[in-house]
């Protein structure tokens, strides 16, 4: 990397019209970076200078990324794009851009991004998507973004996220969540979990606050016990007929269905039904223990009363046995004394 910074940056002295500085950008050749932000550019310069690893265009009216927009840039290690006016991130945008690790992109009005993204940019470390407009990302990524260890999402319009996304990035370190309407039902269940898993791990995040439903309003998603969740129910077995209708028919279903689209809940969505809170399993075993106490002391106190019981009774009975032998053996002197005088 360093010998073919300097290959570039030679080539640039050498050749006085490659590289030269972009009109109302500074460029500073000692750190290898170009700062074109605050200066109300529409697009991206063209004429960076190759040598570029820094390139600041925050606080800028760029509002549209053309395919290969930094391909002369390809020594690229960090790009802030912050606080402009992009609505959409091409893939293609970002490809020959083998170095990048650093993408901030905060501030932008972006509804969505593409599921290629990873491909374009493989050796990205950190992802800033905050404070966008973003309702949705993609459930895939088509393939691990082995290199990610920052994600960042929050102050978005995030209802739900799927946790395959999460899973395709291994070794993300530190995810930001807070500050989304996020709808915690059962389609919100994945990340809960993952979320558990990647805290246990030693992952940081700063959390997920639930909006809905109601009764979780304001409370975090970690802190709601899976239990209390209810599967994804699925449409009824018996819709299933009312689906099949004679053509020219106008099914009740189909204008549900419409009438769902148009804003309103649909009632095979599933929702958050709190059910009985489960036993705590320390109280559970808890009372295992207090409970098998108990019996052994009873049960000692049962064998102490055994064996107190046996030596009374040994005793007793020995007592009572030596005043018995003293009376048999002064009946048979005296039958012995009487024999003795009948003789005589």
């Amino acid at each position: 990397m360093k010998g073919t910074l300097l290959l570039v940056s030679s080539v640039g002295l050498l050749l006085p019209g490659v590289g030269s500085c972009p009109m109302k950008c500074l460029c500073h050749p000692s750190s290898n970076s170009v700062d074109c932000s605050g200066q109300g550019l529409s697009k991206v310069p063209t004429n960076l200078p190759p040598w570029t690893v820094t390139l600041l265009l925050q606080d800028n009216q760029i509002h549209w990324l053309p395919a290969l927009a930094f391909q002369s840039v390809s020594l690229l290690t960090t790009l802030n794009l912050s606080n402009n006016s992009l609505s959409n991130l091409a893939a293609e945008a970002f490809y020959g851009l083998p170095h990048l690790r650093v993408l901030n992109v905060t501030q932008n009005s972006l509804l969505s991004i593409e599921s290629s993204f990873a491909r374009a940019l493989p050796g990205l470390r950190e992802l800033d998507l905050s404070s966008n407009s973003l309702s949705i990302l993609p459930t895939s990524l088509g393939k691990p973004w082995e290199n990610l260890t920052v994600f960042a999402v929050q102050q978005n319009h995030l209802l739900h996220l799927d946790r395959e996304l999460l899973e395709a990035m291994p070794k993300v370190r530190l995810v930001l969540l807070k500050d989304n309407p996020w709808i915690c039902d059962c389609h919100l269940l994945g990340l809960k979990l993952w979320l558990e898993r990647f805290t246990f791990q030693g992952g940081e995040t700063d959390g997920a606050i639930c909006r809905l439903p109601e009764s979780w309003n304001g409370k975090a998603l970690l802190s709601i016990p899976h239990e209390l969740y209810q599967p994804c129910s699925l449409p009824s077995q018996d819709l299933a007929p009312s689906l099949v209708r004679q053509p020219g028919s106008a099914p009740q279903d189909a204008q549900n269905s419409h009438e769902n689209s148009s804003g309103q809940q649909d009632p095979l969505e599933c929702e958050a039904k709190p059910k009985p809170k489960p036993t705590n399993l320390r109280h559970a075993v808890a009372t295992v223990v207090i409970t098998g106490v108990v019996c052994g002391i009873v049960c000692l106190m049962m064998l102490a009363a055994a064996i107190y019981g046996c030596t009374y009774a040994a005793i007793t009975a020995q007592y009572q046995g030596r005043p018995l032998a003293s009376a048999r053996k002064s009946e048979k002197m005296g039958s012995k004394e009487l024999m003795d005088s009948s003789s005589a």
